[in-house]
């Protein structure tokens, strides 16, 4: 009998065993089954935001995903409200990603370890949609009609240029941080706490002198400011007269171009993470629809899958912690 109750026992265990290993498979294999959300971390109307929705409209496709994504607008401190909501609260699960932005996230996990909860071991890589330059804005109505005008007046009034962007360590104050000390000239940035879009309202207004903005932005809204200078290696298709800082005889690199994707907590299944690893960038390369809206609107695509993603994580966490260590606010 004792024999009988032990053999029950032992196909007892064996077969929960079995089903705890089928079971993630089964659910995995019937991902996705209802709609998925992406959080963007910053306000609606941005660049990330107005990007996100092009390059996910598809996703109800069954050769993409077979559901719709919906966005989810989390804005504040540059992104460190929505992305510290997302590595505390979002379920591994595949039905929460997030929009990613970098340099800014790696860059603030650099500059406040112990503010965020968020860095590249925590997150998932799932696909790049666009790389996104930082340019160098000011109204349509200012005197300054290059970087070298503004210099000059940074150099004649210490302190009071003006120049602001979507946040702290941000791809806009990464590059105004650049212009600084490349200038050596005394300006103050302004932090924008509705992020790119709410600082793009006020250098179009004049509540700022100048400012560091998204190229895309700044291309829909050509007609309400003036475009000076591109903070990236070379001129851009989308604006092609405008010339970089370092033609214009001030060293500012592309540190500050802004990488935008998808990513998934870290804990979320590897097939979930594989399978939306494969179809995500077909997503963003439909050329019927995304890639045409993309340019239309400005939008520069690059699409990056995941390995080339991680590997530009890692090697922008190397550059980053090098290059804030040797400037400053």
């Amino acid at each position: 009998m004792n024999c009988m109750l032990i053999l029950r026992s032992i196909l007892a265990a064996t077969i929960a065993a079995a089903l705890a290993v089928v079971a993630p498979l089964a659910t995995a294999a019937e991902y996705p089954d209802r709609p998925i959300g992406v959080t963007v971390a910053y306000g609606a109307g941005g660049a990330t935001d107005f990007q996100a929705r092009i390059v996910t409209m598809m996703s109800a496709q069954e050769d993409y995903l077979g559901q719709p994504i919906y966005i989810v607008n989390k804005p504040g401190a540059g992104g460190q409200r929505g992305w510290n909501d997302f590595v505390t609260r979002a379920k591994p699960d595949g039905y929460e990603l997030a929009a990613y932005n970098v340099p800014h996230f790696i860059a603030q996990s650099i500059a406040f370890p112990d503010k965020v909860k968020y860095n590249i071991d925590n997150l998932e890589p799932i696909a790049n949609w666009g790389a996104d330059p930082a340019v160098l804005i000011v109204p349509n109505d200012s005197p300054f009609d290059s970087a070298a005008d503004l210099v000059e007046y940074a150099r004649g009034n210490p302190g009071k240029l003006t120049v602001n962007g979507a946040g702290k360590f941000v791809g806009h104050h990464i590059a105004f941080l650049q212009f600084a000390k490349a200038t050596g000239a005394e300006m103050t940035y302004v932090p924008h706490p509705k992020g790119g879009a709410g600082a793009l309202k006020d250098v179009m207004g004049g509540q700022v002198k100048a400012g560091f903005n998204n190229l895309s932005d700044a291309f829909r809204s050509q007609a309400n400011l003036k475009v000076l200078a591109v903070a990236d290696l070379e001129r851009h298709e989308f604006l092609p007269d405008v010339p970089t800082l370092r033609e214009q005889g001030i060293d500012v690199d592309d540190s500050s171009v802004n990488f935008r994707g998808i990513m998934a907590p870290a804990g979320t299944p590897p097939e979930i993470v594989a399978f939306l690893a494969e179809r995500v960038p077909e997503m963003f390369n439909n050329k019927r629809r995304v890639a045409k809206k993309m340019k239309d609107g400005g939008s520069p695509l690059r699409v990056l899958g995941r390995d080339e993603v991680a590997a530009m994580w890692r090697e922008r966490q190397t550059y980053l912690t090098d290059l804030l260590a040797g400037l400053t606010e």
